[in-house]
C-alpha cells in the first residue's frame, strides 16, 4: 500500500512538472511574439517618419521653385520683356499641354516628367520655355550646393485645349525633388498666375 501510494505521489509531482513546463513554454511564446510585435512597429515608424520628412523636403523644394520662379515671371513683366505669357508656355514634347493626350503633364508622375523634359539625361531640358530645371538650391558647407534637392519650373497654357485663348494667364507647375535614385521624393504644385490689365 505505502508502495502504491509513494508511486501515485510522483504520478502526480511528474504531471506538475509537465504542466509547469507547458505554462512556462506558452508564457516565453506569448512574450517572444509581444518583443517581435513591438520591433516590427518600431522599425515601420522610422520608416514612416523618414517618408513624411523626405516629402516635406520634397514640398520645400516646390516652393522655393515657386518662389524663385514668381520673382522671375515677375521681372519678365515688369522690365517689359514679357507683355503676356503668349509663347512662354511649354508645348513639347508633343500633347504636354493637351489633356486628351497620354503625354499630358497631369498623367505623368513627377519623375516621369522630369525624364520627358531631359530624355538623353544630360542635366539640361531638351525642350526651350523651361524656365527652371533641376536647379540646386541648398547651399553646403564646402561652398557648392547639395544635388540632392532640386526644383523645376515651367509653364502650362490652361486653355491649350480650347475654349477661349487667354494669354494673360498661365499654370505654373514647380516640381521639388528631395534624394537622388531610387529613394527620390518628389512634391508638384501648380499655381494659376494671371496679368493684371491696367
Amino acid at each position: 500500500m505505502r508502495y502504491k501510494s509513494e508511486l501515485k505521489r510522483q504520478k502526480e509531482a511528474a504531471k506538475q512538472k509537465g504542466s509547469g513546463l507547458i505554462v512556462v513554454i506558452l508564457v516565453m511564446t506569448f512574450l517572444v511574439t509581444v518583443g517581435v510585435s513591438l520591433i516590427t512597429v518600431t522599425s515601420i515608424g522610422s520608416r514612416v517618419t523618414g517618408n513624411v520628412r523626405a516629402q516635406q523636403e520634397a514640398f520645400n523644394a516646390a516652393e522655393a521653385g515657386f518662389d524663385v520662379a514668381w520673382i522671375a515671371v515677375e521681372d519678365f513683366f515688369l522690365n517689359h520683356a514679357w507683355t503676356s505669357f503668349d509663347g512662354r508656355y511649354l508645348t513639347e514634347p508633343a500633347g504636354i499641354d493637351i489633356p486628351l493626350d497620354v503625354n499630358y503633364f497631369r498623367y505623368l508622375t513627377d519623375q516621369e516628367l522630369l525624364n520627358v523634359l531631359d530624355q538623353d539625361g544630360d542635366g539640361n531640358p531638351d525642350y526651350s520655355n523651361v524656365i527652371f530645371f533641376k536647379v540646386e538650391y541648398i547651399p553646403t558647407a564646402g561652398g557648392g550646393t547639395d544635388p540632392r534637392y532640386t526644383y523645376t519650373a515651367f509653364l502650362i497654357d490652361d486653355e491649350a485645349a480650347g475654349g477661349m485663348s487667354n494669354h494673360g494667364d498661365a499654370l505654373l507647375i514647380c516640381i521639388g525633388t528631395a534624394g537622388t535614385g531610387p529613394r527620390m521624393s518628389t512634391s508638384r504644385l501648380e499655381i494659376l498666375l494671371a496679368v493684371e490689365q491696367n
